[in-house]
């Protein structure tokens, strides 16, 4: 098994690896207790997964997640903007919403939360034709997971990208508690769990 790996992350990216070398210090966050640190310059270490516009490197035996808008530190590029047509129908402003949810990633698990079962609510107030508010429920493949804040800080950066959205609330909550059978089927099949 490689560096830190689950079984499903196993199953997932194997062992191949891309090697970066860190072209600027950079924030990061160490996964899975989700504690931030710094990664200097220079620093060598192998992406094991790139999804959703973040990253996850396997540097000196530990696991770091870098936020998208920190792709230039690797020589990576950040992800675009979301695109909004012109005149878009509240139906598609829940598309986009999806779209969005659907580039949010656990940093060890390589399907997005959308997939995982974790988004349980997510309410879109239209206040005016310029501001809408997103309200959210989400969860955790498990309770006491580092990654929480991280990943609900992801939601909230990726969904107030879309222009209009003003505010986005993000709620954590454990009932039900999540399980293998909240994932879609496409997830599962990923996964070889179907």
């Amino acid at each position: 098994m490689g560096p830190n790996q689950s079984c499903i992350g196993e199953a997932m990216f194997g062992n191949s690896y891309t090697p970066v070398k860190f072209e600027r210090d950079c924030a990061a966050v160490i996964v899975p207790e989700g504690s931030p640190v710094e990664l200097p310059a220079g620093t060598i270490g192998y992406i094991t997964q790139q999804l959703g516009g973040s990253f996850t490197v396997y540097v000196e035996g530990r696991l770091f997640r870098l936020a998208g808008d920190d792709a230039d530190a690797i020589g990576k590029e950040p992800p675009p903007p979301p695109v909004v047509p012109d005149n878009a129908s509240n139906e598609d402003f829940e598309d986009i919403v999806v779209e969005q949810l659907k580039t949010v990633y656990d940093p060890e698990i390589p399907i997005n939360i959308v997939d995982l079962g974790l988004v349980y609510k997510c309410d879109i107030r239209v206040i005016d034709d310029e501001t809408r508010h997103v309200e959210m429920e989400m969860t955790l493949t498990a309770p006491g997971c580092g990654m929480g804040e991280i990943i609900v800080a992801d939601v909230q950066e990726r969904l107030s990208r879309i222009p209009t959205i003003k505010k986005v609330d993000v709620q954590m909550v454990f009932d039900p508690p999540w399980s293998q059978a909240m994932m879609s089927e496409e997830a599962l099949l990923e996964t070889g769990l179907f």
